[in-house]
């Protein structure tokens, strides 16, 4: 019987609603943290995962690899009754089968009866599960502190954004934010040696150790000997990036379908066509990525179509309005529920990186038409969003101006 309930536990299956009660054998347990955890006491304040432990002890582990909750728990005796009841509360608040390999957990122990009272998941750095054994069986989930702390970052770059970046000990994250927020400004796949950035964000703090990046303040991104400024401003209910004048960096098409890949072959009338031998016109750009990179829509649309032809191979086109259309080809994969009819937003996901049709190996053949006519993507000068109203403006420049005193005042080694 023991092991029938042990493997409903570890598939999951369906669980009925019960009562809790305490179950947990008043047995030493420290026999039981072996090597088969990665553990340790800790020294904590009055209160830890919002929780009062002045007469508690506090152990912590990490989750070892092919374990679930059942393997964890039972190592501490909780019977197997009561690990059912957890699983089952669990519903709609944590699913027990997304517990993580080298994720880290906490117990805490009644201090005169070794009995485990708490078991506390980390989802991430900031968002945890609890799971009350002692009493209620009840989970609940928590986040912990977050303060945020502000940080400068400039360089020139050399070699890549990413490389300029990591040079200096910063998060692979802050290179996606830059590109998220220049998108519209900036071919990140051109970045020139020359270029360079200034940037001041916000890094998320939890227990004096940096987690992760919440947002971009302000920064600049010099590309081509062109100054490019961004400001985070909210406006109608929302975080947006606006230039020194007000204007949206939000274009209406995004520059590129793929984040960090490389142009393998440029818009051309006259290309060597490596497949069939011959030179012919090349009226798109190639994006050289691994097979399964998703493709992003450059800008709202409707889905035309979504199909397989043999040259194109798997391929979507976006009609975006009376003017613009994009086309998508080589794909591996169509993103399922993208069909004709169907319509879709700026930066989502359409389909997945391939080589099928004629292609000698993985990339993604971006086209782009104007009135009908296809044309460089890449040389078009696309409409902005709407600016800040009039009305708005001297209120804007006050609050963006000491941020854009504080980028200036950085002299960086860069072409102008």
């Amino acid at each position: 019987m023991k092991n029938v309930i042990k493997s409903f536990i570890a598939g999951l299956i369906t669980f009925g609603a019960m009562s809790c009660e305490t179950s947990n054998n008043n047995t030493e347990v420290n026999d039981q943290l072996t090597t088969d955890s990665i553990y340790v006491e800790v020294d904590t304040s009055e209160y830890l995962y919002n929780i009062n432990i002045d007469t508690l002890v506090v152990k912590e582990g990490k989750i070892r690899r092919n374990q679930n909750l059942s393997d964890v728990l039972t190592k501490y005796d909780i019977d197997y009754s009561t690990i059912y009841k957890l699983a089952n509360n669990s519903k709609g608040v944590f699913d027990v089968r997304r517990i993580k390999y080298g994720q880290k957990y906490t117990l805490l122990f009644g201090a005169d009866s070794n009995r485990v009272d708490y078991f506390i998941y980390e989802e991430d750095d900031i968002n945890y599960v609890v799971f009350n054994v002692k009493d209620s069986c009840t989970v609940y989930k928590g986040e912990k502190p977050v303060t945020l702390q502000k940080k400068e970052v400039h360089g020139d770059i050399t070699s890549s954004l990413y490389q300029t970046l990591t040079d200096q000990n910063e998060s692979p994250l802050l290179v996606n934010l830059l590109s998220d927020v220049f998108a519209w400004q900036i071919d990140f796949f051109h970045i020139q040696k020359g270029d360079g950035f200034k940037v001041i964000f916000f890094e998320k703090v939890v227990e004096d150790s940096v987690v992760g990046i919440d947002h971009i303040e302000a920064a600049m991104f010099r590309h081509l000997g062109k100054d490019y400024y961004a400001f985070d401003y909210e406006y109608n209910g929302k975080q947006e990036y606006f230039d020194e004048f007000g204007n949206s960096l939000r274009k209406e098409f995004l520059k590129a379908p793929l984040h960090f890949s490389r142009i393998s072959s440029s818009f051309s009338r006259r290309r060597y066509h490596p497949v069939q031998k011959r030179y012919k016109a090349h009226l798109g750009t190639d994006y050289a990525a691994p097979i399964g990179t998703p493709i992003h829509a450059v800008g709202d649309g409707e889905i035309i179509a979504a199909t397989y032809s043999k040259y194109n191979g798997n391929y979507v086109k976006i009609r975006h309005n009376s003017v613009y259309t994009t086309q998508y080809l080589h794909m591996n994969k169509i993103k399922k529920g993208i069909r004709r009819g169907v319509r879709v937003t700026q930066g989502d996901v359409i389909g997945y990186v391939g080589k099928t049709g004629l292609a000698s190996g993985p990339h993604l053949c971006y086209r782009f038409w104007k009135n009908g006519k296809q044309v460089d993507s890449r040389k078009q000068e696309l409409p902005s969003s709407e600016p800040l109203p009039d009305s708005l403006i001297t209120s804007y420049q006050e609050q963006i101006m000491p941020l854009k005193l504080e980028l200036d005042k950085v002299d960086l080694i860069m072409s102008k």
